[in-house]
């Protein structure tokens, strides 16, 4: 197995006869994994499925139906806001939220794939 790396890439063959390279992007590992652990929080997924449900809400709305602090549905919001799983759209002083579905269908694919992945590899 031939092995390359750069600063940010990772580039391996499966074995010698391989003319496909396999390219890691540490880069990339690292943005999939803070999109992963945005979901993996209970409370986040309470928010994802309360905004999927009302499509879109206000902070308010948001802390209000899950009777937190303000603060806490903010920062939670915030996280799931870098990670790009909602969008947010101003109205003066308010800001509703709303999923944003090609993020979390991307997620969801990656996932899928990842663990069909895993699944042949152990099969094989």
């Amino acid at each position: 197995m031939e092995t390359a790396m750069s600063s940010n890439t990772l580039v391996i063959r499966k074995d010698e006869n391989s003319t496909e390279p396999i390219k890691l992007d540490y880069v990339a590992v690292k943005s999939a994994a803070m999109t992963l652990r945005a979901i993996n929080h209970k409370l986040r997924q309470q928010i994802v499925k309360l905004l999927n449900e009302n499509k879109t809400m206000k902070v308010t709305e948001i802390y209000v139906k899950l009777r937190l602090e303000q603060s806490v549905a903010s920062q939670h919001l915030a996280i799931l806001r870098r990670a790009n799983i909602v969008n947010t759209v101003r109205d003066g002083k308010f800001i509703h939220y709303a999923l944003n579905p090609d993020k979390i269908a991307s997620v969801a694919k990656f996932v899928g794939d990842l663990v069909n992945a895993n699944t042949e590899s152990k099969n094989n």
